[in-house]
């Protein structure tokens, strides 16, 4: 055995948990994905998907799915800056950009991608980047590939953003990054005051939507519009893979910032372009988005009902504002054992425990999409509510 074999063979954490039958990852989905689904031969009720609109089994999406496959074939076979571009990649750039209120987008093959190629291009030596302690993980990668010098600030706190940024030359780049809505907890960037003092520092902004995208604003334009920040945001990433019911990711910015991310992002340059399935789906579905407010309506219906449950019920809920609702459980082996209580309740949802949170916060992750009901929210809320007093999380 080699050193490395003899190094990872210790790692046996997974293992422990396994023997405890309690492992919470890698759960065969045997159906589509939707507020029901098959697991292990029985139907149970899906509150884990970042599907907030509820399109990833829409007819329309799969049909534009299937007619690209046809006319284009199952791939392109190479990276957009050589052979990779198709007309409808060139589309759904030109449609983002409108429906975000930027002068252009470029669209990777995957979200994650996104920020691990565009970060890095932004910032250099004798620069800065500033980042909330809480950022996705794609953020940090994206951040620890450049040659800033690199800072971080306590979650959503504006005055410990402002030391950061009093640490920096008056001179040189600050790129101030930052999720819209977080992932885990669900709660929102104090984004007019982000942008208050991007223009006392000089500094730049930019915003990850991943999970804002379909959300908030008009039509779904994200948090940025929510706030009606949208020309005040230097740069706004998004993502395919939630709202938008695809693989995939963009990013959005002045026609500057894209020409030089067009010829200089190595994941973008380097990385085989995105199926044509998945840039029709997530055409159809930005279409969707657009024509069809109720979805987004119907979504802040079930979230405000669910919010008011939860509270109502005990739950330790946060300061989420969003349909990302997260039960602080606080002890990692419990939140193991209540996702798995919950499941055979019927009921799935995701555990959250470090690096993804602190120790101390670890949480079940409770998410919602517009097709979701009242009736199932109550059934998950009442099995919930039971497996947290019988591990008297709840007391």
């Amino acid at each position: 055995m080699g050193l490395l074999q003899e190094k990872l063979s210790k790692f046996r954490l997974p293992q422990m948990y396994m023997e405890k039958g309690v492992y919470p990852y890698f759960r065969e989905i045997d159906s589509h994905q939707d507020t029901e689904v098959i697991m292990d031969g029985k139907k149970v009720l899906m509150f884990g998907s970042n599907s907030y609109m509820g399109l990833t089994y829409d007819q329309r999406i799969i049909d534009a799915a299937i007619a690209a496959t046809r006319k284009y074939g199952t791939g392109c076979a190479g990276s957009r800056l050589l052979n990779g571009t198709l007309d409808i990649h060139v589309q759904l750039e030109k449609e983002l950009a409108e429906f975000i209120g930027k002068d252009e987008a470029l669209c990777f093959s995957t979200g994650f991608t996104v920020n691990e190629g565009v970060i890095p291009q932004l910032v250099g030596r004798g620069d800065y980047i500033i980042c909330d302690d809480r950022d996705h993980a794609s953020i940090v990668d994206g951040r620890r590939l450049t040659f800033a010098t690199q800072l971080k600030y306590k979650h959503n706190d504006m005055e410990a953003l402002e030391k950061e940024l009093q640490k920096c030359e008056p001179d040189a780049i600050k790129l101030i990054v930052v999720d819209s809505v977080f992932s885990m907890e669900g709660d929102l960037a104090n984004l007019p005051e982000i942008i208050r003092l991007k223009k006392k520092y000089n500094a730049t902004v930019y915003v990850d939507e991943a999970h804002g995208v379909g959300v908030f604003g008009r039509n779904g334009r994200g948090v940025c519009d929510h706030f009606g920040l949208t020309d005040e945001v230097d740069i706004i990433m998004g993502t395919f893979s939630k709202s938008l019911a695809s693989i995939g990711g963009f990013v959005a910015a002045d026609k500057d910032i894209i020409n030089w991310l067009r010829h200089n992002a190595r994941s973008y340059i380097f990385q085989a372009s995105s199926t044509p399935a998945a840039t029709a789906a997530a055409i159809e579905a930005l279409h969707i988005l657009k024509t069809e407010p109720e979805r987004q309506e119907k979504l802040w219906e079930i979230t405000n009902y669910a919010l008011k449950r939860f509270r109502e019920c005990g739950f330790e809920i946060g300061d989420t504002e969003s349909p990302i609702i997260p039960l602080y459980v606080r002890d990692t082996d419990k939140t193991f054992l209540v996702t798995k209580m919950a499941f055979d309740e019927g009921v799935f949802i995701n555990p959250v425990i470090p690096p993804a949170c602190a120790p101390q916060d670890t949480l079940v992750r409770f998410a919602l999409m517009a097709t979701h009901t009242k009736e199932q929210v109550d059934y998950a809320i009442d099995k919930l509510l039971k497996c947290f007093k019988e591990l008297e999380i709840i007391k």
